[in-house]
């Protein structure tokens, strides 16, 4: 395959992974849903930073130690989707938070808060390590040296597709919601949707196997 071919064929496969609607997108979505773009956006910088942990981690080849080990795999599967079912208990049991005129909403999930959150979200989920792991290396040319840089070169890009569509996803959620969010009854029960979807998809990262992942 020439090297064109190999970039178009990169691109596109980044382009699909993105678009379709993974975990950190619905994560990324619920939050913007219930809580305003400001978090949303911050939301998804956590998960993009998250990101970057783990496709440095498969240019050095740190998560094939994570790939081998059935005993790390489910230790960060458990601790993550721990972590997920207690934000989203956390989204049920917190007073919803209602858009004024100005919208600013006196919130309990703060855009440094949920930045924090949106990296651990993505760090505890080794599914989204070995994904990397599995798929950069893929796209590696020999004749090009140094497939560390390459694959890190890969990386960056796919994060950076990704800016480009989610971010257009929170701009149309955002927009969407945003006179919902300003009923307080709707307020209550968006944030409460926001807390299901987070504990299923606790659910979700608890029940994946190694082989699976």
């Amino acid at each position: 395959m020439d090297s064109t071919s190999n970039w178009l064929l990169f691109l596109s496969a980044a382009l699909a992974i993105n678009i379709s609607p993974g975990p950190d997108l619905i994560y990324v979505l619920s939050r913007t849903v219930a809580e305003g773009r400001k978090v949303g956006f911050a939301s998804l910088l956590g998960i993009w930073t998250g990101a970057l942990v783990h496709v440095s981690a498969a240019a050095l080849g740190l998560a094939a130690l994570l790939a081998a080990s059935g005993v790390a795999f489910a230790v960060v599967k458990y601790v993550g989707a721990a972590y997920l079912v207690y934000l989203g208990l956390r989204a049920w049991r917190a007073q919803a938070p209602v858009l004024d005129k100005e919208q600013k909403p006196d919130r309990r999930v703060t855009p440094w808060m949920a930045y924090h959150q949106g990296v651990a979200v993505d760090l505890l989920n080794p599914k989204a390590a070995i994904f990397f792991l599995a798929f950069l290396p893929q796209f590696v040319r020999p004749e090009a040296g140094h497939a560390p840089a390459q694959i890190m070169l890969l990386g960056v890009l796919v994060i950076a597709v990704a800016v480009v569509v989610e971010s257009a996803a929170i701009l149309l959620a955002s927009r969407l919601t945003r006179t919902l969010r300003g009923n307080a009854r709707v307020a209550r029960w968006l944030q409460r949707l926001l807390g299901s979807v987070l504990v299923g998809l606790g659910v979700r990262l608890a029940l994946i196997g190694h082989r699976s992942a």
